[in-house]
């Protein structure tokens, strides 16, 4: 995305008129720049709701300190950056007023114009990127409105967004379920950038893909030293997330060990770093998502009790594509558009038969399988049209192999039944020769699986 920073608003506060006129000089030599003076603390004060975003300060002002305007500036425009000038060399001054939030301190001499000059463009970088920073969270934040990044209109999907709109609106924690492929992630991210953290950070971990010896360090952090590679004090992802969200993908994949320690820390919200003595609070939103039925892991000794209420919060369990009736086609198109766009493919467009072959198809990796199915066609296809014989399925669906999934004895008949119409183009007589039942029984559960929507 190409970025153009605002104009820049600057204002000086400096009560000798010549050495104010000066940097009033120094400041407009971009012509970019908005620059207003003032001779003292109260009037720089009394106009900060025009929020500029860089303020030279005279440490010496008539009525007030520099360290007590820099204070007010800094409590009612906390990202303004505020370069200190000063005609006294006091390390120990500006070592204190850089503590308290100024972004610099220079001092009054033969080298002023260059260093304040170059301050002011540094402090301007900083503004640009902050601003860049907030553009592209809001991009963020519109990318995951969640009823734009999770598509579907049908009446499982909509119970999902009614859970999604009230769990935005506290800190609960948020427990989302699912097979794997049904947009765990998306649903997490779309909590946290439409709730009121959407400018903190989202920190997400997967359990799952880190070895046990290593995933308490990666939550909790370490001290310099704490083990073996341990060379410097790191953060941990806890840390990272402090006043924003933590996820935590595949929790059912954590050793029994870590979970008491995680339960503590979520108790406590409170942690102590590999190695180390100090304790570090945080406040974080956490949401947990895995594909395993947690209850039923609690059932088997695998997942604790007591860390399962704590961790339950809002449920959100995301159902599989077979059951989002014809959400299917709508998310299918929506990644045919993205792909042929980001590829410079002009429009393409699916067939009846693509159409009806993309419904029959059971998805055992739901949403993820799907994209990577129709991107694949798009780039297969001969011209901007997708025909039937283009659209291929993963070949973990060996021919026999329905045991992937727990349905019914009904749902597995109908899954069959679909299975060799499509590997025989629909051919009913040469089906029913293969499953040696009637023909009139292939036709009769062809007709209940049309009423029934499969």
């Amino acid at each position: 995305m190409e970025y153009t920073p605002e104009p820049v608003k600057i204002f000086v506060v400096e009560d000798d008129p010549v050495y104010q006129k000066l940097v009033q000089y120094i400041a407009e030599l971009n012509p970019d720049h908005i620059v207003k003076a003032f001779s003292n603390g109260k009037d720089c004060i009394e106009q900060l709701h025009e929020n500029p975003a860089v303020v030279t300060l005279d440490y010496s002002l008539p009525d007030m300190t520099g360290a007590d305007v820099l204070k007010e500036l800094k409590r009612r425009c906390p990202d303004t950056n505020v370069i200190i000038v000063s005609s006294q060399e006091d390390i120990n001054t500006a070592i204190e007023l850089l503590k308290v939030g100024a972004y610099d301190y220079i001092t009054k001499d033969d080298e002023t114009k260059e260093r304040l000059l170059n301050a002011i463009n540094n402090a301007k970088k900083n503004v640009a990127l902050v601003q860049q920073i907030e553009e592209l969270r809001e991009e963020i934040g519109e990318k995951y409105d969640f009823e734009k990044s999770i598509i579907g209109e049908s009446s499982a999907i909509k119970g999902v967004f009614n859970l999604m709109s009230k769990a935005i609106k506290t800190n609960i924690t948020v427990s989302v379920t699912g097979e794997t492929g049904t947009g765990k992630e998306v649903v997490a991210k779309a909590i946290h950038y439409n709730s009121e953290k959407r400018k903190t950070p989202f920190v997400a971990v997967n359990i799952a893909a880190i070895p046990d010896n290593l995933i308490e360090s990666e939550l909790f952090g370490h001290e310099k030293g704490a083990f073996t590679g341990a060379i410097a004090r790191r953060k941990g992802k806890f840390e990272e997330a402090d006043g924003g969200t933590i996820f935590l993908d595949e929790i059912g994949e954590m050793d029994m060990n870590l979970q008491a320690k995680l339960l503590r820390v979520l108790q406590e919200r409170e942690l102590t770093r590999i190695g180390g003595n100090e304790v570090v609070k945080f406040e974080t939103r956490v949401i947990v998502a895995t594909h395993r039925n947690l209850a039923e892991e609690v059932k088997a000794g695998n997942f604790r009790e007591d860390l399962y209420y704590r961790l339950l919060g809002i449920p959100i369990e995301l159902p599989p594509l077979r059951d989002r009736d014809k959400d299917v086609l709508l998310i299918a198109r929506h990644f045919l558009s993205t792909f042929a766009k980001e590829n410079n493919l002009g429009k393409v467009h699916l067939t009846k038969e693509a159409q009806t072959k993309i419904l029959g198809y059971g998805w055992p990796g739901n949403v993820r399988e799907l994209k990577s199915a129709i991107e694949l066609s798009a780039v297969m296809c001969d011209s901007n049209v997708i025909e039937e014989e283009d659209i291929s399925f993963n070949n973990l669906q060996k021919e026999g192999n329905f045991t992937f999934e727990e349905l019914t004895l009904r749902l597995y008949t109908f899954k069959i039944i679909r299975h060799f119409l499509d590997k025989y183009d629909g051919n009913v007589l040469k089906v029913a020769e293969k499953l040696d039942v009637g023909k009139s029984s292939i036709y009769r559960y062809l007709k209940e699986m049309e009423e029934e929507g499969l």
